[in-house]
């Protein structure tokens, strides 16, 4: 079974993710800038990961916008961001911004825990995080969602563990028994 796993990394965490994945299954980590279509017409498998920046997975379009020539792959997407990947509900918003209901009904989504270094981030995303806490702190109450949000962003985190890509690891060995 060929397999490829493609992300893409801002700050090196989806990389790592990537890379693990790779490595339990004996493939190719790539990064998405240096894939095109014929790679992915070339795998049964493709697993895709990428960064969570406003609920959007960062390079996501590589998948939608050639779904339509890798609709007969299966393809596994996984998220990395800070909120706990056991928050359906933020997750199935996620997924429902990112993909049509069509891509939706036919692949699978992971989301796995990441890590935020306020002093490692880029000057746009330290003025978004800055914005962001100002506009939540400013309301005269926040729901308990909001609440979290708030102290995601207030300070570093890493949630990071390798132990998180095993239902991946799971997915794609279950497709090779098929």
């Amino acid at each position: 079974m060929n397999i490829i796993v493609i992300y893409k990394s801002k700050y090196g965490t989806t990389k790592q993710y990537a890379e693990w994945i790779a490595e339990e299954l004996g493939c190719e980590a790539a990064e998405a800038s240096r894939i095109k279509i014929d790679d992915m017409e070339s795998c049964d498998v493709i697993v895709y990961g990428g960064g969570l920046y406003a609920e959007c997975i960062d390079g996501i379009a590589l998948i939608n916008k050639n779904y339509d020539r890798i609709k007969d792959k299966n393809i596994i997407v996984f998220s990395v961001g800070l909120t706990d990947p056991g928050f359906k509900k933020y997750y199935d918003t996620v997924a429902e911004k990112n993909f049509s209901s069509e891509v939706r009904d036919n692949i699978q989504i992971f989301n796995l825990p990441g890590k935020m270094i306020i002093d490692e981030l880029s000057l746009p995303h330290r003025g978004a995080l800055k914005a962001l806490r100002a506009f939540l702190k400013a309301k005269p109450s926040l729901s308990p969602d909001m609440q979290m949000l708030l102290d995601l962003c207030g300070e570093s985190n890493d949630f990071v563990d390798k132990n998180a890509i095993g239902p991946i690891i799971k997915a794609v060995r279950d497709i090779e028994q098929v």
